[in-house]
């Protein structure tokens, strides 16, 4: 894993390991940690956290690593998602409703973007102030999006300080996401950058064999069970974008 970690450093990759179940989430967390401390420096970070919203453990987890990254002066890496272990965790575990987690999700990725401790995330004494940070927001929900995305905007146009942000969407999954922020990058380098802030996005796309893959796939194949419900609102956005790319060949653009 140090030799994992060297290579990605010195490509300027980032890595970014997935969450597991509560019973194993410790030793993740504890192995991430450290690496972060040899590796994520002077406001770039090379190793990520996993932090699931759908726990009610995660704002005093984060809370935790976030004191630790300015104690110990590195960067911490988050990448916060809402949750993939739903059919497995202890229902105890997991915040009582969906709503809930889309409100925890909504608050945290607030709190790390302000760098403030707002709420859920609670600072470790009065004086505590942030640490640096750096974070992917791993989301298929548009509502999400748009709400960091006129965050950031604002924050752009106040010329306030800014933590460095990237999104990230599974390939096959919300296109419809991933192609709104590629087109707002590319209008916002356009104007130069200047007024708005130019969103970075990835698609995360398996590789490996079928067995190494297996669990993984079938994991997202228990997140998708919901993708008729984002079915219409997808099948709009593709046909806007194909009439947006007509206009665009017979001149009306």
């Amino acid at each position: 894993m140090t030799d994992l970690c060297d290579a990605a450093a010195a490509k300027g990759v980032m890595l970014l390991p997935a969450a597991e179940p509560q019973n194993a989430q410790a030793a993740v967390d504890a192995w991430t940690l450290q690496m972060a401390q040899k590796y994520n420096k002077n406001g770039h970070a090379v190793v990520y956290n996993t932090y699931q919203a759908y726990l009610k453990s995660t704002p005093a987890t984060l809370s935790s690593h976030l004191a630790l990254a300015k104690e110990k002066n590195f960067t911490l890496g988050a990448k916060l998602v809402r949750g993939a272990y739903l059919g497995t965790e202890k229902r105890a575990l997991i915040h009582d409703t969906q709503d809930d987690t889309h409100r925890a999700y909504d608050a945290i990725a607030k709190a790390l973007l302000t760098q403030r401790y707002d709420s859920p995330l609670h600072a470790p004494s009065e004086k505590s102030s942030f640490p640096s940070i750096n974070l992917v927001l791993a989301t298929h929900n548009l509502d999400s999006v748009q709400r960091v995305r006129a965050l950031r905007n604002a924050q752009k146009a106040a010329n306030e300080p800014m933590i460095k942000l990237s999104y990230a969407q599974l390939q096959g999954m919300a296109d419809e996401i991933s192609c709104l922020l590629v087109q707002a990058q590319a209008a916002a380098e356009q104007e130069g950058g200047e007024k708005v802030d130019p969103p970075k996005v990835f698609k995360c796309v398996t590789w490996g064999t079928m067995t190494d893959c297996l669990h993984y796939l079938l994991r997202r194949a228990a997140e998708n069970k919901d993708a008729m419900a984002r079915t219409q609102m997808t099948r709009r956005a593709m046909g806007s974008e194909l009439l947006r790319r007509v206009r665009g060949v017979v001149g009306l653009a």
